[in-house]
């Protein structure tokens, strides 16, 4: 019976018991060193370690660690000499008992819940070390520890060992053991005895070494694979102990940043379950404990656009909805109805404003949000904000992103079919009481963000205010212009910052990782905050005022830079990764919006000299990418309608000019479809399905393709070697029509140019005309009188 009770004083002293706090084994005369400890326990101290060292078996070693512990508790070591124990008690030792335990059996006197009981409490004690947290074997106790947690430490005795006795190996892999005897806690099987109480010493130990594991560089990965999201969702569905004290935490942690979309992926059903019994106890409770679920739901909703049971998250959804409603509409302090405006910018992230309710309460939740924005954003210019109204204000600014998709919603209009997600019903009224409200918040983001010091570009809260301003100018550029073109040093400083350190904010990234912000490209490279602001860059770019400052700030450069950056990525994908990039395409729309608007600043510029080397370097790629059409498109047009503000070169043009024109012509031609056909004449398979979103950019392209070539007649030598002219008249001469009117002038024109820059091409054009008498080549008058065929 001596062994049981020195089970029992090992882990009481191990887990931090304060009973054994302060006791003495020597004489409180001696002088005390450093650590604590008298020259006396000192001398003790040192036999004690040299026979835990030299202990021959587990009894020896258990007794030396109960004189240690008898002779100094733990809070007067020093790490040195914690770790001299930890290492020679060391992960095995440990890791036998738990699966000794598992198993049943060992010496009298040491049942198997004194046997999880000293398991636990020295893994607890060595996983304060974090060397020793991350040894394999305390990672293989882990499905074992989830498995006490989950169960309880169930009745062991069915499957005792015959024999008896204690595991010895020192090679046990506790892991393997447990999923060999059924006990493995991502598969284990439904009790069939009444479980043993959980005490609150096992309970802590086991949490303790979770957490330590979770703190390793790895650690939210080990604990997932191990199964620890199922077994602390049935820990805390079964109300064990400390469950709703630390699995919730550690839920939590396991449930943010890149894990979380894991976590969702492997184990929904469990998570979904315990998603759905905490909506309940939230419906349930009241006054601050609801609100303290608010901030802890947040947490338990599932990353947007998942695998989820659809049906399941929408009652769920639509339940606490029904309970954040009048939460909403009562008088509140700041403090308070912080975690109601997250909560609901988390679910409109899930679901839109479909579940949210009447039209007259989505008004009022952007209405609530937007007055916490302009209270929050008042503090004096140095005030930093505090952690707690960060978060608010971040809550606060996906509400106003959705409300502005909302309130510039079709769904407005009388006419027009509501999109899905919207509020149908919203009036015309709401919609401009909306945008009002939204007009003085982003009126407060746009003051804030003119106080930011550049220092401070790294932080999280400062990209959020930045996205959400950039949300809006998408969308609407007209209201506030002053005030718009005040905050552009600040915008496009803001993005060029962020492009030229590339992903060094590390924070940053985390954070995004947090806030599912991160859009299909991936995590944080640096190039996301100029990715936010394009769509906004190309409004502000075809108008004077906004374009004039635009261009003071070397907004191009910055472009171009971009489009080079982005370029090089999609060049290291393989074909079934390789994506089309909207935001490339919006980059080349803003860089276009110059070329039309702004020539001399083209010409002159050494930015878009550096935009014509890359896109003769890049068109030649892409035109043979299927998924990338549009942006090829986007790559052409733009290179002509800079090639056509240029001046014949002196000499012969360079060879990155020729590669250039090369590409786009043969491009081009490979929009119509080249058999020849009697009938009107058909876009090539490849385009039909783009035709909507590039066609404007093909004619426009053709267009510029008529004013390169009276730029530089040059152009025409490629024309016919390429066979551009003769694949062209091959097409429009048998065809009875194009595809529509706009094609046809477009064609025409640039069929002019060349007719007139180059006598042999004009033959050919007569030629053909005097051949075809009728069809879509005898339609183009203004052709006719060019090359002088009544």
């Amino acid at each position: 019976m001596m062994a049981g009770c020195a089970t029992l004083d090992v882990s009481s002293q191990l887990s931090g018991s304060e009973e054994h706090r302060g006791e003495d084994c020597g004489g409180d005369s001696d002088k005390e060193e450093g650590d604590g400890l008298t020259d006396a326990k000192r001398e003790v101290l040192e036999r004690c370690l040299h026979a835990l060292n030299h202990a021959k078996n587990d009894s020896h070693t258990l007794a030396a660690l109960l004189l240690i512990t008898r002779l100094c508790p733990a809070s007067q070591l020093d790490k040195p000499t914690l770790r001299r124990i930890f290492e020679a008690v060391g992960v095995n030792l440990p890791a036998r008992l738990l699966v000794t335990a598992v198993r049943g059996g060992g010496e009298p006197g040491l049942p198997p819940h004194e046997l999880l009981s000293l398991g636990t409490a020295l893994l607890s004690a060595l996983s304060t070390d974090s060397d020793m947290a991350s040894q394999p074997q305390l990672l293989a106790t882990v499905p074992l520890l989830l498995e006490i947690l989950a169960h309880g430490p169930t009745n062991l005795e069915q499957t005792q060992n015959p024999h008896g006795r204690m595991e010895k190996s020192p090679e046990n892999n506790a892991g393997n053991e447990a999923k060999q005897n059924g006990h493995d806690a991502t598969n284990a099987p439904e009790e069939t005895a009444s479980p043993a109480k959980l005490d609150e010493a096992m309970a802590s130990d086991c949490y303790q070494v979770l957490t330590a594991v979770h703190a390793l560089p790895r650690g939210p990965e080990q604990l997932l694979s191990r199964g620890a999201v199922p077994a602390l969702c049935q820990a805390v569905e079964r109300n064990q102990t400390f469950s709703q004290k630390m699995a919730i935490p550690l839920l939590v942690c396991l449930l943010a940043g890149k894990t979380k979309d894991k976590a969702w992926s492997k184990h929904s059903p469990e998570l979904l379950t315990l998603l759905v019994t905490m909506s309940k106890d939230f419906c349930t409770a009241t006054g601050q404990t609801r609100l303290d679920m608010c901030s802890q739901l947040v947490h338990f909703l599932p990353p947007a656009g998942g695998a989820v049971e659809k049906e399941t998250l929408r009652e769920v959804i639509s339940r606490v909805w029904g309970e954040l409603r009048p939460m909403m509409q009562a008088k509140m302090t700041p403090r308070q109805i912080g975690p109601v405006l997250v909560l609901s910018a988390c679910l409109l992230d899930l679901s839109g404003w479909e579940l949210a309710g009447p039209p007259k309460f989505c008004c009022l939740l952007v209405n609530r949000a937007c007055v916490e924005v302009r209270m929050g954003l008042e503090e004096p210019p140095g005030n930093d904000l505090s952690r707690e109204l960060q978060d608010t204000l971040t809550g606060c600014y996906r509400i106003m992103e959705a409300a502005i998709e909302q309130a510039c919603s079709p769904a407005v209009t009388p006419t027009a079919a509501p999109t899905q997600g919207a509020v149908s019903s919203l009036s015309l009224q709401q919609s401009r009481q909306v945008l009002g409200v939204l007009e003085e918040a982003f009126s407060a983001l746009m003051y804030h963000l003119q106080q930011v010091d550049p220092t401070r570009y790294g932080e999280p809260f400062i990209f959020a205010t930045f996205r959400c301003l950039c949300s809006w100018l998408a969308e609407e550029t007209s209201c506030l212009k002053e005030e718009v073109t005040k905050v552009l040093p600040v915008l496009i400083d803001y993005s060029r910052s962020h492009l030229l350190t590339e992903s060094s904010e590390r924070g940053l990234s985390d954070w995004m990782d947090k806030m599912s912000v991160a859009d299909a490209s991936g995590s944080w490279t640096g190039k996301e905050a100029l990715r936010y602001l394009l769509p906004a860059l190309c409004h502000l770019s075809a108008e004077e005022g906004p374009r004039k400052v635009l261009l003071t700030l070397d907004t191009p450069a910055l472009l171009v830079k971009y489009l080079s950056h982005s370029f090089s990525s999609l060049k290291g994908k393989n074909a079934v990764s390789l994506a089309r990039d909207p935001s490339m395409e919006t980059a080349c729309s803003a860089l276009l919006n110059f070329a039309v608007t702004e020539p001399e600043r083209v010409r002159k510029d050494q930015s878009f000299r550096s935009l014509e080397t890359h896109l003769s370097e890049a068109l030649p790629v892409l035109v043979h990418k299927q998924s990338l059409l549009v942006l090829a498109a986007n790559y052409c047009t733009l290179g002509l309608m800079i090639g056509r503000l240029k001046s014949a070169p002196t000499g012969s043009a360079e060879a990155g000019q020729r590669r250039f024109f090369s590409t786009a012509l043969r491009f081009l031609h490979s929009a119509l479809d080249s058999d020849p056909s009697l009938g009107p004449a058909k876009l090539s398979p490849a385009w039909e399905d783009s035709w909507d979103e590039v066609a404007e950019l093909w004619r426009l392209g053709v267009q510029a393709l008529g004013g390169c070539v009276r730029a530089q007649t040059w152009i025409t030598v490629l024309i016919r070697e390429e066979n551009w002219l003769r694949n062209t008249l091959g097409i429009l001469g048998p065809c009875s029509a194009l595809p529509d009117q706009h094609t046809q002038e477009a064609l025409e024109e640039a069929l002019c140019a060349v007719a007139d820059r180059c006598p042999l091409c004009k033959q050919d054009i007569s030629d053909a005309m005097r051949r075809y008498d009728k069809g879509a080549l005898s339609c183009m008058r203004n052709l006719k009188k060019a090359v002088g065929v009544k």
